[in-house]
């Protein structure tokens, strides 16, 4: 039998955070809405598996475009996170049991779409003792048989609450890029990641490099959470202390007037002039756009980073 729901909870206690006007959403955040035919086709083979996406649960403002290719990021174990983010409009409540069919139901998603790259991500799950370890190696276990071509990118929780070896499980899968996200600077976590920890975060990336030096890993934060320039440069050189390979950057989007509210857009050139030093620092690839979110042209991205390590050790 299955857990009932718990009502979502949008964080009301964020609320104060929107008393103040917003500032108006320029015009280089704007998209069109998603109408075409590769939209809806995605679309369709998502419900017929019956699959959750973050493109979806978080209102990504890039699954016009990505879904029109054929792109998808799925999330896993559920569409009820333990935590209560204040950035995030995925409902926090307590979730249900995980389904042991979903990671053979994504890997023919996976082959229906014939993808090259996916991406895999989840909710976090404290209720679980690994945090859903074996589920995402069950997963990327299931793809690999179905579609033996297709790479695999994986966007995890911190697994705060587990032993290490809940890390290892997934790592001893053989993804081919893990991705955690830091998601902002340390000073805002309190506010905008409370059941996080910034340090551990970190510490997953570079324990990740730590078992498997061949693995690509990734890291995103988001701009415009009322973080300076300064707290920004100093996670990248955490992130590159940390041995990450890969860094995104983009603009944070209020999902609604509970959330955290928006300090300000950042203009294109500052993202460029974030790319650029991070890219000085010794990161492989970067990403750093308005619209960049951590799945947005994976597929692409992770071929010019790995053409960008082979060039640089002369493979």
């Amino acid at each position: 039998m299955r857990d009932l729901k718990i009502p979502s909870q949008r964080h009301p206690e964020k609320a104060h955070k929107s008393d103040n006007p917003q500032p108006k959403k320029p015009d280089w955040i704007r998209v069109k809405a998603p109408v075409s035919v590769g939209y809806k086709k995605t679309r369709d083979i998502m419900r017929e598996n019956s699959l959750v996406t973050v493109c979806e649960e978080a209102g990504c403002p890039n699954v016009g475009e990505c879904w029109s290719q054929g792109h998808a990021t799925m999330m896993i174990m559920g569409d009820i996170c333990t935590r209560g983010c204040s950035f995030c409009n995925i409902a926090t409540g307590k979730p249900n049991n995980l389904d042991l069919f979903e990671p053979g139901r994504v890997a023919l998603a996976v082959k229906k779409l014939d993808l090259k790259h996916v991406v895999i991500t989840s909710v976090d799950r404290d209720d679980l003792k690994d945090g859903g370890a074996d589920h995402f190696a069950q997963t990327i276990r299931a793809i690999r048989k179905q579609s033996p071509n297709t790479t695999i990118e994986i966007l995890t929780p911190d697994f705060l609450k587990c032993e290490d070896s809940a890390l290892e499980v997934v790592v001893d899968a053989k993804p081919d890029v893990f991705n955690h996200n830091l998601e902002t600077v340390p000073g805002l976590y309190p506010e905008v990641r409370p059941g996080a920890r910034y340090f551990h975060s970190l510490r997953v990336l570079q324990r990740v490099k730590e078992m498997d030096r061949s693995m690509f890993t990734k890291s995103g934060m988001m701009v415009g959470l009322g973080e300076d320039r300064q707290s920004v440069m100093q996670v990248m050189d955490d992130l590159r202390s940390a041995d990450v390979d890969f860094l995104t950057i983009g603009q944070y989007l209020q999902p609604t007037p509970k959330h955290h509210a928006v300090d300000r857009f950042v203009h294109p050139e500052e993202f460029k002039s974030y790319e650029q030093a991070a890219l000085g620092k010794g990161f492989l690839m970067v990403s750093a756009t308005p619209l960049t979110r951590s799945s947005y042209h994976a597929g692409d991205d992770f071929q010019k980073m790995r053409e960008a390590r082979n060039m640089k050790f002369g493979i």
